[in-house]
């Protein structure tokens, strides 16, 4: 049977309709499209696809379960390698990973298999048939903990539980998930996702202590006094980064990670809120990434007439994924490309100092860019264009221009080396400079990806499993 050249799409909601709710925009593989996207699968002798896997899942195996229609033993194949299925196959950069591996894409010149949106298709299967708990192993005598429930937290913990250790995530936040729950949005990531595998993680064994700040209700020193014979720390990047430019002091502006965090978490999309959130108006968005794709849509669902993306560099520089800047461009949001923000300016009315306006956000002023030779990332550096000045009425502005690590643990933790962008120094295995103290995820590379964040907590399990046999 010939291969179809291209890849099944994924179905998905209308623009006009989804624009305006928060459920899942993208509505998975039925059935028949699922085993007609395994056919399309080579099942190479050399799987270069599960190279490109971070947490190598060994893809051609569960890819021909799928043919023959056994889907719980294609989850199993997953659940080998990756305690968190349902949620890669929903935000995982496959088309930079995995699937820029693929032999049909790269000798046959065809669309790559769809291992991301197979992977999501055999994990809901899962989760919708399955009616067995995961079995708790026997332990083996030993404790780890785990700081921060966030992906290479939750993926060290899974692999542990795996081979029978006592392990307890605490996490700072009253929800486990890390930036699963607090950063993606409903409509990329249901957070009924995100429950249902950390409860199959409780179901072998793992402990998840939520509102603990390590470093602050406990350190690092006192979980050793407790009895943790090593510690993993997948504390993440919450800390946001701005521009420091005229006017970010005002009422109005956010960071990307308080405006994603109240909306997510707190629920701030609802009708009557504990934590309330700027909705409706006019709303810039400054960076070009996944986050910055995030709050712009989450702002167009929050009832905002008009959202723009600001980003200094042209369309093919964007970092974003290309599906989530499609789906943003299809919802109507307005890219305002090769621009870069040079002050935020608020209202004020001197005739009336209680004037309920004064001192929000009324516009944000740009200056056109334009590239100029590469910098040290590779890309073209962009350079300012004299004269080009304009402004833009908004009323919202959020900075979505990345995160860095929290000093907190450093500056509790005696001897912990960090690097001089707050990130943790480890070594290959994630063994930092404190005996028995593992890192891994945001909290040592600064913000990244899911998928890189779950497989630095893979080494470190397997590193930390090692040491303590």
């Amino acid at each position: 049977m010939a291969i179809a050249p291209k890849k099944h799409e994924m179905p998905t909601q209308a623009p006009e309709v989804r624009a305006h709710n928060f459920e899942e925009v993208a509505l998975g593989y039925t059935l028949e499209i699922a085993v007609e996207e395994a056919s399309r699968c080579l099942n190479c002798r050399n799987r270069p696809c599960v190279e490109g896997c971070p947490v190598n899942i060994a893809i051609p195996d569960f890819i021909t379960h799928i043919k023959h229609q056994d889907f719980e033993s294609a989850y199993q194949v997953i659940a080998q390698s990756s305690s968190l299925p349902a949620v890669c196959g929903r935000v995982c950069p496959q088309e930079t990973q995995c699937e820029s591996r693929c032999t049909l894409h790269l000798k046959a010149k065809m669309d790559p298999v769809g291992i991301g949106r197979l992977e999501r298709f055999v994990a809901d299967w899962h989760n919708r048939n399955s009616t067995e708990a995961a079995q708790k192993p026997a332990p083996n005598g030993h404790r780890v903990a785990i700081v921060g429930a966030g992906p290479s937290g939750l993926t060290c913990a899974g692999d542990l539980a795996k081979k029978g250790f006592a392990v307890t995530i605490y996490e700072a936040l009253h929800t486990a998930g890390g930036v699963l729950v607090y950063g993606i949005p409903e409509f990329r990531l249901p957070k009924s996702i995100v429950a249902r595998e950390v409860e199959t993680l409780r179901q072998l064994g793992v402990d998840v202590e939520t509102n603990v700040i390590i470093g602050k209700t406990l350190t690092i020193d006192e979980l050793f006094e407790m009895g943790y014979e090593a510690v993993f720390i997948g504390s993440g990047a919450g800390l946001p980064n701005f521009m420091n430019i005229p006017g970010e002091a005002l009422k109005g502006v956010y960071s990307a990670n308080e405006f994603l965090t109240r909306s997510n978490l707190m629920k701030a999309y609802q009708a009557d809120p504990h934590t309330p959130i700027q909705k409706g108006g006019h709303v810039a968005v400054v960076g070009g990434g996944n986050v910055a794709m995030d709050a712009a849509r989450t702002a167009l669902r929050l009832g905002a007439e008009k959202v723009y993306i600001i980003y200094r560099r042209s369309m093919e520089e964007l970092p974003a994924r290309r599906e989530e800047v499609e789906h943003a461009q299809e919802e109507g949001i307005d890219f305002r490309l090769l621009c870069n923000p040079t002050e935020i300016l608020g209202f004020e009315n001197p005739d009336n100092p209680r004037d309920p306006h004064n001192g929000f956000v009324k516009a944000i002023r740009c200056v056109r860019m334009e590239l100029g030779e590469p910098d040290a990332s590779g890309r073209r550096r962009p350079v300012e264009i004299p004269g080009s000045e304009f402004t833009l009425p908004v009323d919202t502005v959020v900075m979505a221009i990345g995160t860095s690590p929290n000093p907190l643990i450093k500056s509790t933790t005696k001897g912990l080396e960090v690097n001089r962008r707050g990130g943790i120094v480890v070594t290959e295995d994630g063994l930092t400079s404190r005996e028995n103290v593992y890192a891994g995820g945001d909290a040592v590379t600064g913000a990244a990806t899911v998928i890189s964040a779950m497989g630095a907590g893979k080494v470190a399990a397997r590193a930390i499993a090692a040491s303590l046999a």
